[in-house]
């Protein structure tokens, strides 16, 4: 029965503890209960993707059901063109050397529902805003407040953080999928900044929970003025990150799993920032020969998180 006491903290079914515990004695009652109270507390799982960032729209099952039939027509036309590019199988399988591939080229309205922006504000952790809109040049114009205050709760540490992010690639019939840039090793942006420092954000979710947050991170300094600046970021020089913290572990992107693009402000200077994307591109440099710029030391097993 001890044992079966300790291998239960690793069990998450309050339903299974109930009925064990009509079969513990009272000189295992205590530490049952110490057991239950540990078990609360998700070590090694965890159960929301968001984690606890809950942002979806409480809808009923009626309106799921009124929604679904609305969209059969959509997707069964999407299912149709998928099947018809396979059937012509003509994939791109080679990247002409100095030619720039446009992922997303800011030049009409539509192009910016791809994309979400949210900021501390929006999970009431915070006091700044953001938002994505064409410029008067028609472009795409980042642009928002940034504020360092920090909510009286008790429980906010800091603040101050604003981001845009492409929605997640999907299939027909809400499938999910991937981008797949394995042609190419160099990431190219086109931005008019204001001096700031931004983040640039490659997700690329994995299947288990603890890859839920991997994203490659690397800063784009931006001039301040009127004039275009072209950014060129291989993809050897993003490192691995997880909810905000650096990886001891780094290991180089895998660019044919990419889920999600964005970008971040949160450089600690509070005011307005803006940023102006023309386009987002992906580009193959023969000579950049480098897979991982970060040289990681082999270290004995027994110490953890390397």
């Amino acid at each position: 029965m001890n044992s079966l006491i300790k291998i239960s903290g690793f069990w998450r079914n309050y339903r299974l503890y109930s009925v064990l515990s009509g079969n513990v004695n009272r000189q295992n009652k205590t530490k049952f209960h110490l057991t239950l109270c540990v078990s609360n507390r998700y070590l090694f799982w965890e159960r929301d993707r968001k984690g606890g960032y809950d942002t979806s729209h409480k809808i009923s099952l009626l309106d799921h059901l009124k929604n679904g039939f609305k969209e059969i027509t959509i997707e069964s036309k999407l299912l149709g063109k998928e099947i018809k590019a396979l059937i012509e199988t003509d994939p791109l399988l080679v990247a002409r050397p100095g030619e720039i591939d446009l992922l997303w080229c800011f030049n009409e309205p539509n192009v910016l529902d791809k994309f979400v922006t949210t900021s501390d504000s929006d999970h009431n952790q915070g006091y700044s805003t953001c938002s994505l809109e064409m410029s008067s040049a028609g472009r795409a114009l980042f642009h928002g407040n940034l504020d360092m205050r920090v909510p009286k709760d008790g429980r906010i540490k800091k603040a101050g953080y604003a981001a845009m992010r492409s929605q997640r690639i999907r299939k027909s019939f809400k499938r999910e999928a991937t981008y797949d840039w394995h042609l190419y090793n160099t990431l190219v942006l086109k931005v008019r900044g204001d001096g700031r420092s931004y983040l640039l954000n490659i997700s690329c979710e994995g299947y288990y929970d603890i890859t839920w947050n991997d994203i490659y991170h690397y800063v784009l300094y931006t001039r301040g003025g009127p004039y275009w600046q072209i950014s060129k970021i291989p993809f050897s020089k993003f490192v691995l990150g997880s909810k905000g913290r650096l990886q001891d572990k780094q290991n180089r992107m895998r660019p044919d799993k990419v889920t999600h693009f964005g970008i971040s402000c949160g450089d600690k200077i509070p005011g307005k920032f803006n940023l102006e994307i023309e386009y987002i591109g992906l580009e193959f440099d023969p000579t950049h020969e480098e897979e991982f710029a970060y040289e990681m030391y082999k270290t004995d097993k027994y110490i953890v998180g390397v």
